[in-house]
């Protein structure tokens, strides 16, 4: 795909989706370590239950430090409204970790006025940080140009011919910048943001497809196709005609023990009454 289609097909998605989705402006108040632990839970979720959950973790436990020392199993439980609450703990307990032990504190604002590439360096080099919780401190946080996808964005992206198949197994998302400008970024990224959940939770539902198709008819030779099930090959006479040779074989078994068992019993019988009878004539008197 050459970059003018690739373009105009992203500036329609545009045009698309905002009259599906709603957009959603984040919180301006919070700090460059809030943003980027809200991108752990927001990754694969719906902004409102990311709110609700990032919310009950700031009124749950006292500080970040308290959650950094919490169990992922622990934080999975108070973070189960979103769709992937193991590996958003995971994430978010990670991220902690790792920001501790590179800089023995939590207050990350001094990156602000640090040169944009030198800080997304210092952020990709933290465990647990992912591409798109950097893109979304990069717009949120650092204000930078960068649009946020999630897994479910991406793979709606190569559906609808924006990104080619090699593109979207490395993650990449070449020309997205370019054709949405930075104004507008936000928006795009948080309508882009639903319909990735949305795909990635049902990628069969009517209300999806119907959006991809809108914005590219050629789409569905791309869409996910259904699994069939394969019918297993009929194998019902053969363990009929097998439990047949089972039943028979203890039938003949069992005829040819009652056989052996009436021989023996009639012998035994034989030779009783040839005993009886010898003792009956030695009992005689001589005449």
């Amino acid at each position: 795909m050459n970059v003018p289609n690739r373009a105009a097909l992203i500036t329609k998605t545009h045009k698309i989706l905002k009259k599906h989705y709603r957009p959603v402006q984040p919180q301006s108040d919070r700090t460059v370590l809030e943003h980027l632990l809200y991108a752990c839970c927001l990754e694969n979720s719906h902004h409102q239950d990311s709110d609700d959950v990032f919310a009950r973790l700031l009124e749950s436990y006292y500080d970040w430090n308290e959650i950094r020392v919490t169990t992922t199993r622990e934080l999975a439980s108070a973070m189960d409204a979103l769709r992937d609450p193991a590996e958003s703990a995971k994430r978010l307990k990670a991220t902690l970790q790792s920001v501790f032990e590179s800089h023995y504190t939590f207050d990350l604002d001094f990156f602000r006025k640090q040169n944009l590439g030198k800080a997304v360096k210092e952020f990709e080099k933290l465990k647990g940080v992912t591409p798109f919780a950097i893109s979304y401190l990069t717009q949120n946080a650092l204000s930078g140009h960068a649009i946020p996808v999630n897994e479910g964005a991406l793979q709606a992206l190569y559906v609808l011919g924006i990104v080619t198949d090699a593109e979207a197994k490395k993650g990449r998302t070449p020309g997205l910048e370019r054709a949405i400008p930075k104004s507008k970024g936000v928006e795009f990224g948080s309508l882009l943001h639903q319909l990735g959940v949305d795909f990635r939770k049902s990628p069969h539902s009517t209300n999806v497809r119907s959006i991809l198709l809108e914005i590219a008819p050629d789409a569905k030779e791309r869409l996910p196709k259904r699994q069939t099930k394969k019918a297993k090959p009929a194998d019902k006479p053969a363990k009929k005609a097998a439990a047949g040779k089972s039943s028979a074989a203890p039938a003949k078994g069992k005829k040819k023990a009652a056989g052996k068992k009436a021989t023996s019993a009639a012998k035994a019988t034989a030779a009783k009454k040839k005993t009886s009878a010898t003792k009956a004539l030695k009992k005689k008197k001589p005449r």
